[in-house]
């Protein structure tokens, strides 16, 4: 089979193994957990238990996009055996430091970095062969859990900075991309003392292998990879992260999958989505559909859809306006949630909530002065993932959005006089039918709040494709833009939901 984007090789990095037994469990399995699945439960009409089975990331690869795995007669190919580029690789780079199957020393990760890039050369030699042109049509899809990530940009940022690329798109699971923090503190770098190797997850030890400046944001992919093709999937689940007993999630605290925050889980500027998940276990994010969904959309989706929001004008409580009149200073940090799903899906490609500590939030003075929308989600629209049954060809998805009114502090007190605890602004489910057709597209667009689910009876005008092929559109939330002074509601929000649709991978 010949290369053909995007359907290239996928290769699998798992992540961190603390101890020598854990390094001996993961190089004794195959897939390094890239085969494992879940089963949730559910409920159905009349309220009776019904498991829900999310077969694994590895299964669903070759049931929805054709892809088969490499190993043959118990190992890889032979180096002169020819490889389909749908094939699925697993970076076994844990073997060299085992004592079943290597020296049972540890290698650092500049090491593995260097492993990653002569292990890709032979995928390429195998799938390319001696063929000039599909050798230099040649990549690979990284998919990397937990340390695996940092392992994948040690290679992009340093091992291959400056040569000719092997890489077409990066999906991380959970990885530290700022490092991990337990008690509000970086883990310390023990250097040689440092047996397990935790500090491989300490900002400036990472700076070391991904070749940065010592001043440089850790999270920063420094040019070497363009940060729209890395995506990053992010827990928010930590409350059933069980590894070391417990222990580590009560070390790390709220705020993210159990191990890694959520300000850490992410590269600078890249697309992201959150789940409620943890960063391994039953709960996992590998083993998740959610993780699958937006991993296949990332990989072979044709359209990206980029929201945000431009926040107007926010107006306060009567009371609390009059103190600022007064000169009292403000302030307020807004709660904003969102559910991101696509018709048939059966999860939220990216959730964010108040009630799992993962919702957005952003204070009075940024909404009220910085100009920059604020960015709520990045998703990929797949033709070849359309629910066939639903008798219309266009590609469906909603977005559920809410702006809490916040706990306003008057000179650093909290004013609870006509607070309610939960009331929001503004909330209600947009429902979107985007139709393509060669350089013709259509939005349409309904609120649940009026013209019930899924129902989008509202065309908007999109406008003419930039260079890139963007193009924008604007839906307007909260209060229109000419209620008259009186009548505006305080607290109140006039904003506007801005949608970017670009073209990302072709029709086959």
């Amino acid at each position: 089979m010949s290369l053909r984007a995007p359907h290239f090789p996928i290769v699998y990095l798992r992540g961190f193994a603390a101890t020598m037994g854990e390094i001996e469990d993961t190089v004794s399995t195959p897939y390094m957990g890239f085969n494992l699945g879940s089963t949730k439960i559910r409920q159905d009409f009349e309220n009776r238990v019904r498991r829900f089975i999310f077969e694994s990331p590895l299964l669903r690869l070759m049931k929805d996009e054709g892809y088969v795995d490499a190993f043959r007669n118990g190992d890889f190919p032979p180096p002169e055996t020819r490889v389909p580029a749908r094939s699925v690789w697993v970076f076994r780079y844990y073997e060299k430091d085992s004592k079943s199957l290597g020296d049972g020393k540890r290698d650092e990760i500049e090491d593995y970095a260097a492993d990653l890039e002569a292990f890709l050369e032979r995928i390429r030699d195998q799938v390319a062969g001696d063929d000039a042109a599909e050798r230099k049509r040649f990549r690979v899809h990284l998919v990397a859990h937990s340390m695996g990530g940092l392992i994948v940009r040690s290679f992009l940022q340093r091992t291959r900075r400056g040569k000719p690329a092997l890489v077409d798109k990066v999906y991380t699971y959970g990885t530290p991309h700022g490092g991990i923090e337990v008690a509000g503190h970086d883990v310390p770098d023990l250097g040689r003392f440092d047996r397990l190797r935790i500090g491989n997850f300490n900002p400036a030890r990472m700076r070391e292998f991904l070749g940065l400046d010592a001043d440089a944001d850790v999270r920063s992919l420094d040019g070497a990879f363009p940060p729209e093709r890395f995506f990053c999937f992010v827990g928010t689940n930590y409350r059933d992260y069980a590894a070391a007993g417990g222990m580590a999630k009560k070390l790390t605290g709220p705020f993210g999958d159990g191990l890694v925050l959520m300000k850490n889980a992410v590269v600078t500027s890249a697309p992201r989505a959150f789940a409620h998940r943890s960063h391994s276990g039953p709960f996992g994010l590998v083993n998740s559909e959610e993780g699958y969904q937006n991993l296949r959309r990332f990989l072979f989706g044709n359209w990206r859809v980029e929201g945000l929001l431009a926040v107007d004008e926010l107006t306060l409580p009567k009371r609390v306006e009059k103190k600022k009149r007064d000169g009292h200073r403000i302030r307020a940090s807004y709660n904003i949630e969102l559910g991101l799903s696509v018709r048939g899906g059966g999860v939220r490609l990216s959730e964010r909530r108040v009630s799992q500590a993962s919702a957005l939030r952003k204070s009075y003075e940024r909404l009220r002065k910085d100009p920059r929308p604020v960015h709520l989600f990045t998703t990929y629209l797949h033709e070849g993932a359309r629910m066939r049954d639903s008798g219309d060809r266009a590609l469906a998805f909603a977005l559920e959005l809410g702006v809490e009114v916040p706990v306003f502090e008057v000179d650093q007190r909290f004013w609870f006089d006509g607070h309610f605890e939960g009331a929001v602004l503004w909330r209600d489910t947009l429902s979107f039918e985007l139709r393509t057709g060669g350089s013709r597209m259509s939005l349409r667009y309904g609120l649940v709040s009026r013209s019930g689910v899924g129902v989008a009876n509202r065309r908007v005008t999109l406008t003419e494709p930039d260079a890139a092929g963007t193009r924008e559109v604007e839906i307007p939330v909260g209060f229109p833009a000419d209620t008259r002074e009186a009548r505006k509601p305080r607290p109140g929000l006039c904003a506007r939901l801005l949608l970017r649709i670009s073209p990302w991978e072709e029709v086959a």
